[in-house]
């Protein structure tokens, strides 16, 4: 425990982690926002949508998805916060040039990785507590003004807020794995930002376009990339033509479990000068 509070000690002495704290608030503004107006739209009566888009959207509008995507709002955001973060805990040892100090101080390096592991989960707990606990004050009123309950009752609203957590947590994972893989600081951030925001919107564009003009079911491999599995396994319900949400929990447990090996076994077998 003591290895783990001082990696949290190192990751509240860079400046990093607080002016990311100030741009998660907009940010997961922005997403109960969304998420509430696209809690207002209407099933088109387009012969161009498909039965299956017509379905999903239905699904999506029914009143306990509607909750358990506002109930959950603030996770894409919050994620990338957690995954640059968690990041962060490896880089800054290079950045700062303490990371041969580190392992002369412990030597055993798995159990330096694991404690930088282990701080990282605690920060994706934090940031999921944070966005938690603001949208269990401002959804119901939301709830309120669609003309629907809270659905605090629901064990489905609760499920998906703790899955909502795992998530954060494989997140937090995927974060030590990625700084282990990108010893530089500035360049762990840009490629890791760049690629899950960018990224993440040109691979459903090709999901897209690949279903539309070859084959359906090849949306269903969309699960497959991170930020969809983690959105997947937060729904209230399967939705039509989407895997079960347990799919996309697997999914970024997968991920989790090999950067976190590979993160712990290239610590151990790299030259750390």
């Amino acid at each position: 425990m003591s290895l783990v509070n001082a990696e949290l000690f190192k990751v509240r002495t860079t400046s990093l982690w607080w002016i990311m704290a100030i741009v998660l608030v907009p940010l997961y503004a922005a997403s109960v926002l969304l998420n509430w107006a696209n809690s207002n739209i209407s099933v088109p009566d387009d012969a161009a949508v498909s039965d299956t888009q017509t379905a999903q959207l239905e699904a999506s509008l029914e009143p306990i998805n509607v909750a358990t995507n506002l109930y959950t709002s603030g996770q894409y955001m919050g994620v990338l916060i957690v995954l640059l973060l968690s990041a962060i805990i490896v880089t800054s040892e290079f950045f700062h040039l303490t990371a041969t100090t580190t392992f002369l101080t412990t030597p055993r390096r798995e159990s330096v990785i694991l404690a930088k592991f282990g701080a990282a989960i605690v920060i994706g707990l934090i940031v999921w507590l944070f966005t938690t606990v603001l949208n269990l004050i401002v959804v119901p009123p939301i709830m309120s003004a669609l003309d629907l309950s809270s659905q605090l009752g629901e064990p489905a609203v609760w499920r998906a807020i703790g899955l909502n957590a795992l998530a954060f947590v494989l997140w937090a994972i995927l974060g030590v794995g990625a700084g282990v893989l990108i010893r530089s600081q500035i360049a762990a951030t840009l490629v890791l930002a760049i690629t899950y925001v960018v990224g993440t919107s040109a691979i459903g564009l090709v999901f897209f376009l690949l279903s539309e003009y070859v084959a359906e079911w090849i949306n269903n491999l969309q699960v497959l990339v991170p930020t969809s599995a983690s959105q997947l396994m937060i729904s209230g319900t399967d939705l039509p033509g989407t895997p079960p949400r347990w799919v996309g929990a697997v999914v970024l447990i997968g991920y989790a479990a090999v950067t976190g090996i590979l993160g712990t076994w290239l610590t151990k077998r790299r030259d750390i000068s």
